[in-house]
């Protein structure tokens, strides 16, 4: 019983629950108190040990159905088999046995011992369900049953054939109780590398090209990204407040003291949050990658960085309010469609942007500030202003603009990007949430 705990400790973390070694010995020790005569008693300890959020009770309430779930051969209620009420021979395999006798329980049991020599729960990609179905089915003695029906074929009389047909029809149904059964494992082992390469595959496309029916899942993955940065960034703090010991003023310190060392003096570099400045444009060249921006600086705001938000297209809005005042999904809709805000979607005009902010906004900016633009530099050949972009550049402590455009693009047609360079600490192509979050991350080390 311990290799099933083993294994249905993989099942959930292959759902999404959090388990430790120590958590893992804890469950053990936790059924060896109760037992495994009741099944409700087990699921209760095992579920205090293990699972330790609302979510993940919920998790392990259905993985833990799902694993001790009766198969085609064990549930009584089901029509999948029925024996073919003939009498085996001492020469007959001992599949093909139980397959004459109706034996449910003992198929019930080579059947999952067969799967667990195959190592079922080692099972990730769903083109590996018919390698385990056959290595579970080779378990369970395969080979015996076809060599039987072959031998029953070639016999003459008529119960020889009845009982070669009938055990035909008992590997078919052998077959699919065993599909169904790797299905059901594959369903509780493979959870994790299934969203680890969906998760991945979403990371790196480029996203003007994402589906809209993935816009849910891509808000989790920029959730578990600005959770990750959080934690990341506090640790650093912390570590911050202890730094490195200056052995030289703790001496001096403790000259009072005799020389014993009661109040160590240490050395720090303070890292502090950033004050950033955003920049968004909104207009439809750039709307799939300015929502997903909007929603990267909608979680900073609530987490991580002090943001001032602006949108523009044909003129420049702040709309730092709208953060604080709405949830996401109707933030980003009132973002992107511009309720209320005042902005005019027109052609894109970043030099009168620029003019906007150097008259209203200029003031927010001090050595401490990084600004940070989102847009293509696409200005349908109106004056650029570049004069501005760089005042901007020199009253704040840097400029960083991310474009979704790949490079070879700066520069062609309308665009003014090759214009900008000069005035901007660094530029980027971000047209992916893996180039967001590295970006992001840099910010968030910005030292004081």
């Amino acid at each position: 019983m311990e290799q099933v705990l083993q294994n249905l400790i993989i099942a959930l973390r292959a759902s999404g629950v959090r388990i430790s070694v120590s958590e893992s010995m804890d469950a053990m020790y936790a059924a060896r108190l109760v037992g495994y005569e009741n099944r409700q008693t087990l699921k209760d300890s095992l579920s205090a040990t293990l699972a330790k959020s609302h979510r993940e009770k919920e998790i392990f309430e259905a993985s833990f159905n799902r694993f001790f779930s009766l198969d085609g051969f064990s549930d009584p209620e089901t029509d999948s088999y029925r024996a073919p009420a003939l009498e085996p021979n001492e020469e007959d395999a001992p599949l093909t046995q139980m397959l004459l006798s109706g034996d449910n329980t003992g198929l019930s049991m080579s059947m999952r011992e067969a799967a667990q020599r195959a190592d079922i729960s080692g099972i990730r990609f769903f083109t590996q369900k018919n390698l385990y179905i056959q290595r579970t089915l080779q378990g369970m003695g395969l080979e015996g049953l076809d060599r039987d029906i072959r031998r029953l074929s070639k016999e003459d009389g008529a119960s020889s054939r009845q009982k070669g047909s009938a055990l035909k029809e008992a590997r078919d149904l052998l077959f699919e109780n065993v599909r169904n059964f790797v299905e059901q494992q594959f369903s509780l082992f493979a959870g994790s590398a299934t969203r680890e390469i969906i998760e991945k595959y979403l990371r790196n496309i480029r996203l003007s090209n994402l589906e809209q029916q993935d816009y849910h899942q891509m808000r989790a993955i920029i959730q578990r990204m600005v959770k990750r940065l959080n934690d990341l960034h506090s640790r650093r703090r912390k570590t911050s407040k202890r730094g490195w010991l200056d052995l030289k003023k703790t001496l001096r310190e403790n000259v009072a003291y005799q020389g014993i060392l009661f109040d160590p003096r240490w050395k720090a570099k303070k890292i502090d949050r950033p004050d950033i400045v955003a920049l968004c444009d909104v207009s439809r060249s750039v709307e799939a990658v300015a929502r997903f921006m909007l929603l990267f600086l909608y979680s900073l705001n609530e987490a991580l960085a002090r943001i001032r938000s602006f949108i523009f297209c044909s003129n420049l809005v702040e709309v730092s309010h709208v953060f604080e005042e709405y949830q996401v999904e109707e933030a980003l809709v009132r973002l992107q469609r511009g309720f209320g805000l005042g902005i005019k979607f027109g052609g894109t005009d970043y030099g009168q942007v620029f003019q906007d902010f150097k008259k209203t906004w200029l003031d927010l900016l001090s050595n401490k500030t990084t600004v940070l633009i989102l847009g293509d530099a696409r200005n349908n050949y109106g004056n650029p202003q570049t004069d501005i972009l760089g005042l901007i550049r020199e009253r704040s402590r840097r400029l960083i603009w991310l474009n979704p455009e790949p490079p070879a693009f700066w520069g062609t047609g309308d665009s003014e990007m090759r214009r900008y360079l000069p005035s901007c600490y660094f530029v980027k192509e971000c047209s992916t949430v893996n180039h967001l979050e590295r970006v992001v991350d840099l910010l968030l080390r910005t030292q004081a």
